[in-house]
């Protein structure tokens, strides 16, 4: 799994294949991350843009036995691959296609199949822990940092688990307990120095991802990166 070989840096009609921004989007667990990453897509265009999400990068536990990987601190850094991370970005910075990983949030393990996802002018990298690691900062154009009272994101966490991963809500508070409440304060929230832009409310700050999309829209223009025949709000 990695660096897909025959994707050349060939341009579609009116359109950069090269990325010109990566942009970081971090914040706590429910905290809204995923929302302000979809604003963003809709406003500059999904043919401009491809998000990589954190939680797909988790390590394949798969030859682990089954109540092992239950007990498993997902919240943790090392939980994740990042150095495969790391090497996707980088593919698809310098206009290389990837094979992005399946992860099975039931099993904790990947799939054997992968996802193709083409080099776009903007990156947007997603996940808790996105800004601990110096090398995924560093390749970052703009690092976002979305804050939210922690009731609000317990009751996200739970809504989440619970419909898209099959959790019961005792596993999931037995976890948030144990887990994510004290790696949050101990990683993610001491990552928040190293952002940009401190977004209150998330997607529900208009006036911040408006200033936002602003900013993206700015460098994309005088970078000539977007395509023109693409939809935008």
């Amino acid at each position: 799994m990695g660096i897909a070989e025959d994707s050349p840096y060939t341009h579609a009609p009116g359109r950069i294949r090269i990325p010109h921004m990566i942009i970081g989007i971090s914040g706590g667990t429910g905290s809204g991350k995923t929302t302000v990453a979809q604003k963003i897509i809709a406003s500059i265009g999904d043919a401009n843009v491809v998000c990589l999400q954190q939680d797909v990068y988790y390590r394949n536990l798969g030859d682990m036995p089954l109540d092992a990987r239950h007990r498993v601190n997902f919240d943790h850094p090392e939980a994740f691959d990042i150095d495969l991370m790391v090497t996707h970005l980088e593919a698809l910075r310098s206009g290389k296609a990837i094979e992005r990983p399946i992860y099975n949030y039931l099993t904790h393990s990947r799939k054997s199949e992968t996802v193709r996802v083409e080099p776009l002018p903007v990156i947007i990298v997603e996940g808790i822990l996105i800004f601990f690691d110096a090398r995924i900062r560093s390749m970052m154009d703009i690092k976002i940092f979305v804050d939210c009272d922690a009731d609000i994101r317990l009751v996200r966490r739970l809504e989440r688990d619970i419909r898209e991963r099959g959790r019961s809500v005792e596993s999931v508070v037995e976890q948030y307990m144990t887990t994510v409440r004290p790696m949050h304060l101990q990683y993610v929230v001491p990552s928040m120095r190293y952002a940009d832009i401190i977004l209150p409310e998330g997607g529900f700050n208009e006036a911040g991802i408006d200033l936002i999309i602003g900013k993206i829209r700015s460098v994309l223009a005088l970078s000539g990166a977007t395509d023109p025949t693409s939809s935008s709000k």
